[in-house]
């Protein structure tokens, strides 16, 4: 596996916990990883400018030193729809300018773990929305799907909105935000509905404990 780009079946599912276990993994391998958060909404001011947790915790991950603003070039205060947090602020979200970070970082790495924000079909500007992110910077996607009430409609019309694109679900994650008692199944019905491979079944875990551990890479 080289780069990748990472997204959810929504908010909230745990992409930055999988992902910053996905830079670990790849690390592992012997490889040098940076992760990138091209777009955060959330953010919060700082004498440096605006930081997001999401970014700055992939930031701290990578095992290259690369400037905040490389890995984070749209960063938004507000906690809300990147798109209407870029109104807000009166820009406009450019794919381009993004690919160019993304690149300026993949020259000086082996891998690049780029996270998404919201779900896949998430509005960045008046006419593109995260899966033409990810169509732009040309990588295969891995699914993190949040395992709770509703997640599978959510995961697979996600997994066929990927698949329409001709991208490659590289595989996908299940992710348990949450100890429940449906989860199990849940999971075993969204191995037999997606085709991608299953790379990881994540249980809920405290802050001491590891996602690496139920992660394999393909």
């Amino acid at each position: 596996m080289t780069s990748i780009f990472v997204t959810g079946t929504d908010t909230g599912v745990g992409k930055t916990f999988i992902s910053v276990a996905l830079i670990k993994l790849l690390q592992q391998q012997g490889l040098k990883v940076a992760g990138m958060k091209p777009i955060a909404s959330g953010c919060e001011p700082t004498v440096e400018g605006l930081r997001n947790d999401d970014a700055l915790r992939l930031s701290q991950q990578s095992n290259v030193d690369l400037p905040y603003d490389l890995i984070n070039p749209y960063a938004f205060e507000p906690a809300i729809a990147p798109h209407i947090a870029a109104e807000q602020a009166d820009i406009e979200i450019d794919l381009n300018i993004i690919q160019q970070n993304y690149q300026k970082i993949q020259q000086q790495v082996d891998a690049v773990v780029v996270e998404g924000a919201g779900g896949w079909l998430v509005p960045l500007n008046k006419s593109q929305t995260m899966a033409d992110l990810a169509i732009q910077l040309e990588l295969p996607i891995i699914l993190v799907v949040g395992i709770r009430l509703g997640c599978i409609n959510h995961a697979l019309l996600t997994v066929k909105a990927i698949e329409s694109t001709g991208l490659s679900l590289q595989g996908w994650i299940a992710n348990h935000p949450e100890p429940s008692e449906q989860g199990a199944e849940i999971v075993k019905t969204l191995k037999q509905s997606i085709k991608a491979p299953c790379l990881g079944n994540v249980p809920a875990l405290n802050a001491k404990e590891r996602a690496i551990n139920y992660l394999e890479v393909v």
